[in-house]
């Protein structure tokens, strides 16, 4: 009798637990709206393989909810972090937060950021070449706060704070990042920032926008506190976007997006760089890098279900130092990727891109795999 009442409940175990886990999934590809407006939370896997780090694993999550649920203009506020390790013993631990008061009054925008990782350096310029990759160890270290404030209707106004410390190792003797004499601050250093930024934001989401209008310019300087080699001079950035429905579920986004760094003796760094898993998708980030950088891509985004999407994306972006601007060897890039979204209240998505880059003669079309949370833009 005692091993048919274990047996028993050993599988009224597993049948609670099956039935768990069926109304789990069953809950992760409902196709209803849900409209509670209540917090949600979205763990995901970070895997990937590339040459200088080996495999990396690791896990990132994202927090979401609303200041106040009753208002339905409320706009909600995220809570990200990412932690990552990989064989080659590179280490990445990034925390953000995107908050928004009642009211949408205030806006408050943060990062925390601590980083080891091995790259290819390539030089400077809008030309680089692959056979110039030079293996560094970057180490760092970033904190930026943001606070805005609406004096009118969707403008807001706003102040921030920076620090950034840098530290970097040569794998590589006589490579490219030891020889070349554009290159200054090879070893690393430390930047603060102070600086005030202005934005006006009509879209009617800030997750998963299908109309609206957003703008936002900032400005940063960076006083001489630090001295020695540290660097001194300030940085611009405009960031343009706008959104339309052109079809029921279908929505075009278009960014416009520039960034200048401005110094005497800017290190290299700090030079924008071309290429990340938000804009001109398929370059590798740091392949191309100089004191300024402009891009631009549109994107059509077609939610067949409320739970998933696809999209198909193409741009277009160079960088370019402060004598030589001109629309010449503009880099082009193209893609599509899928979206499930994890929350279709908020619009929050997991997304998985793929973008191509150019082909240079004698080398590889550059490519890239993108898996991440929330929107390119």
């Amino acid at each position: 009798m005692k091993k048919a009442g274990l047996l028993i409940l050993i599988l009224s175990a597993t049948t609670l637990q099956s039935m768990a886990q069926m109304k789990l999934i069953k809950r992760m590809l409902s196709n209803e709206k849900d409209t509670t407006r209540k917090a949600s939370f979205m763990p995901v896997p970070v895997l990937g393989y590339a040459q200088e780090t080996g495999f990396e694993f690791g896990l990132g999550a994202l927090y979401s909810f609303y200041m106040d649920r009753k208002d339905t203009l409320n706009r909600s506020s995220n809570f990200s972090g990412t932690a990552s390790y990989s064989t080659e013993k590179t280490y990445n631990l990034t925390l953000k937060g995107d908050a928004w008061t009642k009211g949408n009054k205030y806006h408050f925008i943060g990062e925390v950021r601590f980083r080891k990782m091995p790259f290819n350096f390539y030089g400077l310029g809008n030309n680089t070449a692959q056979l110039d990759a030079d293996r560094l160890v970057q180490q760092q270290f970033k904190m930026l706060f943001d606070a805005e404030k609406a004096f009118v209707k969707n403008a807001y106004t706003g102040v921030s704070l920076g620090f950034e410390h840098y530290h970097y190792t040569d794998k590589v003797a006589g490579g490219i990042y030891e020889t070349s004499p554009k290159i200054f601050d090879r070893g690393g250093g430390h930047t603060a920032f102070v600086g005030v930024s202005q934005s006006y934001d009509t879209r009617n989401s800030n997750n998963y926008p299908t109309k609206g209008f957003f703008g936002r310019v900032t400005y940063q300087y960076a006083p001489n506190i630090f001295g020695g080699d540290n660097f001194t001079g300030s940085q611009i950035k405009v960031n343009i976007r706008n959104f339309w429905p052109i079809a029921p579920k279908v929505v075009l986004g278009v960014q416009g997006l520039y960034h200048t760094v401005q110094s005497t003796q800017t290190p290299f760094y700090l030079l924008p760089q071309l290429g990340n898993d938000e804009i001109m998708r398929g370059y590798y980030t740091g392949r191309y890098r100089d004191e300024n950088l402009l891009a631009a891509q549109a994107e059509i985004r077609y939610r067949f279900m409320n739970r998933f999407g696809i999209v198909a994306f193409a741009g277009s972006g160079k960088v370019f130092g402060n004598s030589n601007f001109n629309l010449q060897d503009l880099k082009p890039n193209y893609g599509v990727g899928g979206r499930y979204f994890f929350d279709t209240a908020k619009g929050l998505s997991v997304r998985l891109d793929y973008g191509v880059g150019e082909k240079k003669p004698n080398e590889k079309r550059q490519n890239g795999v993108y898996i991440s949370l929330a929107e390119a833009f």
